[in-house]
């Protein structure tokens, strides 16, 4: 089902329903509850759950990347040990490194193909799974989340940060570390950058929470900052994190995209826009080859 046929109060509930604040089955019946044109919006709100299967653009068979499961280190993490999806490009290396972070369910199919589509753009790509402490994703998005949540999250960060070491320190990585998220992931970035400072040569996170503004004279890494332009709980804290980022001296591009929603880079919806998930990747892969190689 193409975004414009799906009724705006849908979206508004699949945000909720995405960000944790309402569960499947009410994001289901409230969605039921609503009519367009004279027909139910159940059909609109089933048609953005995610199709993964449909989505994958870089098959883990392509010639051009190998990719496997590592498992490494976490000290003060979880559980004091971490599972990651590593993705090289093919050739002996060593490589740029970037970490893919992902949203708030877990090492789901979409973060693996965004780490397979940064190594065939010439990175070392780890995209590090915070459930694999409790198991690891669970094959859907719902339990994911529920998993998710039950982590404590100070913890579940630690796992972040340490997994951004071990990429950086990598024997096939030349010690030029990036960072892209994805919603929770992308809040992650901008944290990697208050935490790791000088350690992260740059950072991208798409339509993610601000660092806390106390924190950003921390931040040495250039950002390029993506924003959907209707995400209201994303899109609040802009004007302080700009104004920090402004006052502090930080290096930094923030970029709106016209007509999308949040989420707009994950192909697996219909929020997904492909001119601007384009036009984002493209500007993110240039920004990584100008600031990691």
């Amino acid at each position: 089902m193409d975004q414009d046929k799906v009724d705006p109060r849908v979206y508004d509930l699949f945000d909720d329903y995405t960000h944790d604040r309402i569960s499947r089955r009410q994001f289901l019946s409230r969605s039921a509850a609503i009519t367009a044109g004279g027909v139910s919006a159940l059909a609109m709100a089933q048609a953005l759950l995610p199709r993964y299967a449909e989505a994958q653009t870089v098959s883990f068979t392509d010639e051009r990347i190998k990719a496997r499961y590592v498992a490494y280190p976490s000290p003060g993490g979880s559980s004091g040990e971490m599972r990651g999806y590593l993705v090289q490009p093919a050739g002996a290396g060593p490589f740029p490194a970037v970490l893919v972070i992902h949203e708030n369910r877990g090492l789901n199919p979409y973060i693996e193909d965004v780490a397979r589509r940064a190594a065939v753009a010439g990175f070392l790509a780890l995209a590090p799974d915070g459930l694999a402490p409790i198991g690891g994703y669970p094959g859907n998005d719902d339990d994911g989340r529920a998993m998710q949540r039950s982590l404590d999250q100070q913890k579940l960060r630690e796992d972040m940060i340490n997994s951004a070491y071990f990429l950086k320190n990598h024997e096939l990585s030349t010690g030029k570390l990036g960072a892209v998220g994805f919603c929770w992931g992308g809040g992650m970035v901008n944290r990697l950058a208050v935490r790791l400072g000088g350690d992260l040569n740059a950072g991208a996170p798409f339509y993610g929470p601000a660092a806390p503004t106390a924190e950003v004279g921390n931040i040495q890494a250039p950002l390029l900052i993506h924003y959907a332009e209707n995400d209201n709980f994303v899109n609040q804290a802009r004007p302080e994190y700009e104004t920090a980022l402004k006052e502090h001296g930080k290096t930094f591009q923030m970029h709106t995209y016209p007509g999308t929603r949040h989420g707009f880079h994950n192909n697996s919806t219909p929020r997904y826009d492909d001119a601007a998930a384009n036009l984002a990747w493209e500007r993110t892969v240039a920004f990584f080859k100008e600031t990691l190689t």
